[in-house]
């Protein structure tokens, strides 16, 4: 299984990017490909600009690695209750590219951590809702509250043993 994993934060010290790149390790036998969004900067999405310009090129490349994996693992950061502004502007690129849905119709697990108590709860809800009718097929989310308590960022793991065995049970039931 080829799993496409990344973080909709664009931070350099994002905590969703730990806890993504920690989820991706849970899948060692499977190849594992990490996206950074910084790599897929773009104009702000604008009917206007689609029109005078077409799709930008980091979208199609982005809509290609969508297209390319068997399952997507994505944990969204949480900016005033919904997505980040360069998350939601790839989402709205790629859901222009033609012939296609802006998820591929495929798998996904939807994660989510904060500094808080929620774990991104707001953000998951919203994905967990809204992504089905942009073509993906979530099959569980998992949220991480409280970061700075349950994530060890030296040894880049979960440090709660409830939260860490939860999210292993999740990959082992997607892993089959």
């Amino acid at each position: 299984m080829k799993i496409l994993a990344f973080a909709g934060s664009t931070s350099q010290h994002s905590i969703n990017k730990q806890l993504v790149n920690y989820a991706a390790s849970l899948f060692s036998r499977h190849r594992v490909e990490v996206l950074d969004l910084n790599d897929y900067e773009m104009p702000i999405y604008c009917i206007d600009k689609e029109t005078q310009h077409g799709i930008p090129q980091p979208a199609l490349d982005f809509a290609a690695k969508v297209d390319d994996a068997d399952f997507i693992l994505l944990s969204l950061a949480e900016y005033n209750g919904a997505y980040t502004t360069a998350f939601k502007n790839i989402f709205d690129w790629i859901s222009r590219v033609p012939n296609r849905t802006a998820w591929g119709d495929k798998p996904m697990l939807l994660m989510a951590t904060s500094p808080g108590a929620r774990g991104g709860a707001s953000v998951l809800d919203i994905a967990k809702n809204r992504f089905p009718h942009s073509g993906a097929e979530v099959v569980d989310t998992f949220s991480l509250p409280s970061f700075g308590s349950h994530f060890d960022s030296e040894r880049q793991c979960i440090s709660n043993p409830e939260k860490d065995e939860e999210l292993k049970a999740i990959v082992a039931k997607i892993i089959g």
